[in-house]
């Protein structure tokens, strides 16, 4: 799928329509000066380069944002340039220009994955509550939005939101009856060794939520402790195993696998339903389940800065938030269905979107996305700690091994 194979950025192979070719990052302050502290100013002193880097796919749902306000906002903003990574990427790329002493990339956008992992090794710039007044649009986030935010602590700010799965996905000529329990669903992949696919968690939506969402549907003992309170997950998990082949290391992988047929049935959120049948990358007649008794696990993307980036830049950086959190930036968060519904801040609808996204959300939206979002538990993932740790635990203990590179 072309915004989610995720790139690396040093020697940047950039693929994916709708991202700008990326050249060689500016030095650090982009043309405003060099300093990487103090109070930010409402304004850069001039006009800065931005170096933007995703992991999370982001720029599909935000570019055409940072676009308008950068071409309106001259003063502020010189060039912005993009590139992507992927997440179990992006601390060893910071970590790299921190120690060198030479912050290149001025903000990262990430999903709950990376933003965990740069949190627990101290690699993002505080934002709050300290320039919080400058992003009047938290104010009005989305309840599961907010309940998003606070995974960030004092770091990220949310720019996307949708209540995501876990869901499972097929093409129902070919598995006319799915599983509607998750015992049901480890006696199919039994049954049909190999014809069951997900990705590896820390690398993949649907699979970390998969992965969070299990221990709602088996009832484990604690759903916010996968050291202790996972017993039943980590099991169940282990068993599934023997009957896994691989793990693809993207989503994207999973998505062609479901279309060639050497995969029956994978795991899935809203977006990754619409979305790839939007593109053709998944037949439009693919349909979704969900399995008895299952909670949503929220997902969400974040705005972060390194530490080390001049304080003109965090200056343009602020007031790029500020502009994209307004309704009339949120709407284009519709996209073609990626992160569905995709819009943090209330009182944003479809009608407001851009006419291509209501296009595409009417041809391949599901009207059943709406009783079940309204119907079913809204859960927060895990926070920073427990998700490294979950991460760690399923790459020694589960799949680790089948990952394919």
């Amino acid at each position: 799928m072309k915004r989610r194979t995720l790139l690396t950025t040093a020697a940047v192979v950039l693929t994916g329509a709708g991202t700008a070719a990326c050249g060689a990052p500016d030095k650090p302050g982009g043309g405003g000066g060099s300093k990487t502290d103090g109070p930010v100013p409402d304004k850069p002193g001039k006009a800065v380069t931005l170096n933007i880097l995703d992991v999370a796919g982001n720029l599909q749902l935000t570019q055409g944002m940072i676009d308008q306000f950068s071409g309106q906002n001259k003063d502020q903003i010189a060039k912005v340039t993009y590139s992507k990574a992927t997440a179990p990427e992006l601390v060893g790329k910071i970590k790299a220009q921190q120690n060198a002493n030479r912050v290149d990339i001025s903000l990262v956008l990430t999903g709950v994955d990376g933003l965990a992992a740069g949190i627990d090794q101290n690699l993002w710039t505080p934002l709050l509550p300290t320039y919080q007044s400058r992003l009047p649009g938290m104010s009005n986030y989305l309840e599961g939005a907010a309940a998003m935010q606070k995974l960030a602590g004092d770091f990220g700010v949310t720019v996307t939101y949708y209540p995501s799965g876990p869901l499972i996905e097929f093409l129902p000529a070919k598995v006319p009856a799915p599983p509607k329990t998750a015992d049901a669903l480890l006696a199919w992949a039994k049954a049909n060794p190999g014809g069951f696919q997900y990705a590896r968690p820390s690398n993949s939506g649907p699979g970390r939520t998969l992965l969070m969402g299990l221990p709602y549907l088996l009832k484990d003992q604690d759903p916010k402790d996968p050291v202790n309170g996972w017993a039943k997950t980590w099991a169940y998990l282990a068993e599934l195993n023997k009957y896994v082949t691989l793990y693809p290391s993207t989503t994207s992988d999973t998505m062609k696998n479901l279309a060639n047929g050497s995969a029956k049935i994978i795991a899935s959120t809203t977006g990754w339903d619409i979305n790839p049948r939007v593109l053709g990358t998944v037949p439009k007649e693919a349909a979704i389940g969900t399995l008895e008794g299952f909670h949503w696990v929220t997902d969400a993307h974040y705005a972060v800065i390194p530490k080390g980036v001049d304080i003109n830049q965090q200056a343009a950086i602020l007031n790029l938030l500020k502009d994209m959190l307004t309704p009339q930036q949120q709407a284009k968060a519709y996209d073609k269905g990626y992160f569905y519904p995709g819009p943090a801040v209330k009182d944003v609808t479809i009608a407001m979107a851009p006419a291509e996204s209501q296009q595409a959300i009417k041809d391949y939206g599901r009207p059943e996305y709406e009783q079940l979002i309204a119907g079913n538990p809204l859960e927060v993932p895990l926070d920073a700690k427990s998700l490294v740790a979950a991460f760690d635990k399923w790459d020694r203990e589960i799949g680790g091994a089948k990952v394919k590179k």
